[in-house]
Formats: structure tokens, sequence, C-alpha cells
């Protein structure tokens, strides 16, 4: 079949570009990519393009940027005079209305990060790290009024490696999360994919990460905070005090030593820090006002003594 769908496209970070790029490499017409406004970042504070219009721009795709889209009169009637086929949205970062909704008639398709109804949510990758998955995937579904509710069209298993970050996980979903979204596309216009209701039983929760997510609890066992560094990178990343300053904890590995929770031991082989069940090797970290630093220049710059304690 030649793909001849009328699309619009939504997203904004980088784990949507390869969607972006694979449907336009797919042959699909990309009427309109509507993706978040341009954000002030960095030190100059200067205005920067989000990965999705960046990526549209190079394939000469038209871009529109509302600040807002559930009551904008004119974002609707724009829309309304392209009439999709189907609504694409990828990471977009805004509640999708009703009115979008009911626009097209193949409806609106979400590319979702995880195995539904398995982390539902604004952070599945994330979560699913830090709650020491082994498996997730990927999922291309319907949308519906609720949050991550609609039914399922396909799925794709993806193994998670035990070094891998939120940031490496979500680069390895992109891929073949994009190739799903053309199978999907491709289904739904000749009739093989029917779609199946999530079973809401099953259901599990990715909410937004906020910084407290990040400060680590010395009471969980080695493993459970090694996988919480790695899923909650780049932010809010994990976090502690150290000499009564912040101390961010960037990578550790987990140690078969027995120490008091968030007690520090110096050894000759390393740094460690006790855990609820054992202890962390701290690898490298990043003391208040300083930067990422192996922890062997830690040591040498501050002289950490055994005894002393994280977290007080």
């Amino acid at each position: 079949m030649s793909p001849s769908l009328k699309l619009v496209f939504c997203g904004t970070p980088g784990f949507a570009v390869p969607s972006l790029e694979r449907l336009a490499e797919a042959g699909f017409e990309i009427a309109l990519v509507v993706t978040q406004p341009d954000r002030p970042r960095g030190r100059g504070m200067e205005l920067a393009l989000s990965p999705v219009k960046q990526a549209a721009l190079r394939l000469g795709l038209p871009v529109v940027q509302p600040e807002k889209i559930k009551s904008n009169a004119e974002f609707q009637a724009r829309l309304e005079a392209i009439r999709p086929d189907a609504i694409i949205v990828v990471g977009y970062g805004r509640i999708v209305p009703q009115w979008m909704l009911d626009l097209p008639r193949l409806g609106n398709i979400n590319l979702h990060a995880s195995l539904l109804p398995k982390y539902r949510g604004a952070a599945p990758i994330q979560w699913a790290i830090a709650n020491g998955e082994s498996v997730t995937g990927v999922t291309t579904m319907k949308i519906d009024a609720g949050l991550d509710t609609g039914d399922i069209l396909l799925q794709q298993e993806i193994a998670i490696a035990p070094d891998d970050t939120a940031e490496t996980l979500a680069a390895r979903l992109a891929e073949p999360g994009a190739d799903l979204l053309v199978e999907t596309l491709r289904g739904l216009e000749d009739g093989t994919i029917q779609p199946r209701p999530q079973d809401n039983r099953s259901a599990t929760l990715a909410p937004i990460l906020r910084k407290e997510d990040g400060r680590i609890d010395f009471r969980r066992s080695a493993g459970e905070i090694r996988n919480r560094l790695r899923g909650f990178q780049p932010w809010p990343g994990g976090f502690t005090t150290f000499r009564g300053k912040n101390l961010q904890v960037a990578n550790a590995t987990v140690a078969q030593r027995t120490l008091p929770a968030g007690e520090l031991r110096m050894e000759v082989d390393g740094l460690f820090v006790g855990c609820g069940n054992s202890s962390l090797a701290l690898l490298e970290v990043q003391p208040e006002g300083k930067k990422k630093m192996p922890v062997r220049d830690f040591v040498h710059g501050y002289r950490p003594q055994s005894g002393e304690r994280l977290g007080q």
C-alpha cells in the first residue's frame, strides 16, 4: 500500500525526532508539525528550539508553536482546515483537548515509551529503570480523554540493560518506536489492526518527576538506590549532603560491605557508603559549586573520613 495519509505531528523532545523522520521517509503527508514554544535556556537565557522543531525545519515542514491548544480558536481552525486523517502525538507535553480527539477519522495516535498499561504518565522510562524493571517497550495507542488509557494498537518489548540510564534507554526506544508508528498507521489504513482495550487492573503510574525524587534515602537497598540513580538522569539525578552542603551522586555500583545507612568508609579500593542491605561504591560525584568529578578526585580534595555520614 502506498502511504497517502495526511498527518499532523505533535511532539517536542529528542525522543520524538526519529518518529517524525521515519514518517516523512515513509511518504506520509505531514501537513503540520506542532511543538512547544521556544524556551530560554542556558546561562545566556537564549531561546532554544525544541529538537522536533529543529528536525521539522531540516525536513522543510511547516511548524506551529501555540502556547495553548485547548481554547485556541486560530489553532483549531488551522487543524480543521487541514482535515488530517490522523494526529500523531509523541512527547508533545500538552493534554490533547476533546476537539482534537474528535477531528481525524483515524483518531489521535500516541507512541508511549512503556508496555501499557504499565507506567502510564509523564516519566515511563525513568520509573521503569528506577523500579528495577528488566524489560520495557513501546506502545502505540489511540488517545482518549484519560491518562494513557486509550486502546492499544501495537507493542514491542525491549530489554533494559543493567547499565542503561533514562537517557540511553530513551535513545534505544525511540528508533523501534518510530518503526512501530509507521507499521501502526499502515495497519490502521488497511484495516489489519484491531484496537484492544487496556486492562486497567494491571495499570501502574509513572508520574512526572519532582526534585525531591532525587534525594537519596540510604535506608533503601543499594540496588534500589543505584536503579534510581540510573533512572533519574539527567534530572533530578541523585543527591544528598556532605558536611552540610549538597552532593550529587552521578554514578555508583553495588558493593558487598555492611555499613550503617549513610556512613562512609574509606578503603584502599574506593569510597563506600552504607545502604539498607549492603553498600554502594561511589564512582562519580559533584560537590556543591563544583564540576562532576571521579571519586578519586573528590577523595583527594575533600579527604572524607571513615565514619562520616552522608545525608546529615
